[in-house]
């Protein structure tokens, strides 16, 4: 290798690794923001945002020192435009999709399985085998809700949906006969009712959708996209520690005692 390859590998690396120590510099404070009315894994209160998926990353960014700010900037679809403008770092927790992946970061470590089930009026005469069987039939899902696993594709071709700004009211729709079931998470449809306290007129119908994992993701226009590495092996750590089952557990019992939502 002459000379003068050699005098510009050397800038190269050099100016790549000044690069690397900036971006790592840049990073003094992670924002945090999530969908905030997706209890039990995320919600807001009315003051700040709580649930299993915010105090995961609370957990994980305390242990490897790095500042952090919850933030609730308003429904999800517009945290979702911030995260692509890199205006927050983190988003906790959501789906992987492709469409995603465009502007977000996904540790490998999972936090938490999150089923996907369509929820119907328990004494509706028809049968449910599969997800085939809504086909033709009436349904809601939340704005801005994706789920991965092929299931949001079968969405747009196989069946009938209207977008709901407000989750809770789906239950109400169902009610009314205006729609026959709800996509949503598991986990987040037996939340919205227990808050309702009539989770006996409603089922989640079985096979799940999907079940698909949720992940912490990073911003890749966001000042903390270098933290990636630290942030899955630490969460690698408290994952084989059963400490995220423990918060998830947490979460559910304290939106249970306290089922307070302000939708944004």
């Amino acid at each position: 290798m002459g000379f003068a390859k050699c005098i510009f590998y050397a800038v190269l690396a050099c100016g790549g690794l000044t690069m690397g120590v900036a971006a790592h510099a840049q990073c003094t404070r992670m924002v945090v923001a999530a969908d905030p009315t997706y209890p039990p894994l995320h919600w807001y209160d009315g003051e700040t945002l709580q649930g299993a998926s915010i105090e995961i990353a609370k957990r994980v960014l305390t242990d490897l020192k790095i500042d952090f700010e919850i933030r609730s900037p308003g429904p999800f679809p517009r945290v979702m435009a911030l995260a692509e403008r890199g205006e927050v770092d983190m988003v906790a927790t959501l789906k992987k999709t492709p469409e995603r992946e465009a502007f977000l970061l996904y540790p490998k470590t999972v936090v938490l399985q999150n089923p996907v089930a369509a929820f119907t009026l328990r004494n509706l005469p028809w049968v449910y085998r599969d997800r085939a069987d809504l086909i033709g039939r009436r349904g809601a899902i939340a704005r801005g809700n994706v789920f991965g696993g092929g299931l949001d594709e079968y969405i747009h071709e196989k069946l009938t949906v209207q977008e709901v700004s407000r989750p809770e009211a789906s239950f109400g729709l169902m009610e009314l006969g205006r729609v026959e079931y709800f996509i949503t998470g598991y986990y987040t449809g037996m939340a919205l009712l227990w808050k309702r306290g009539d989770n006996t007129g409603f089922v989640a119908l079985e096979p799940f959708l999907v079940d698909t994992p949720n992940y912490l993701a990073l911003t890749r226009k966001g000042n903390c996209a270098d933290k990636l590495e630290q942030i899955d092996a630490r969460l690698a750590v408290l994952k084989k520690a059963g400490v995220l089952d423990e918060i998830l557990r947490a979460s559910i019992q304290r939106w249970k005692a306290r089922p307070v939502m302000v939708e944004r």
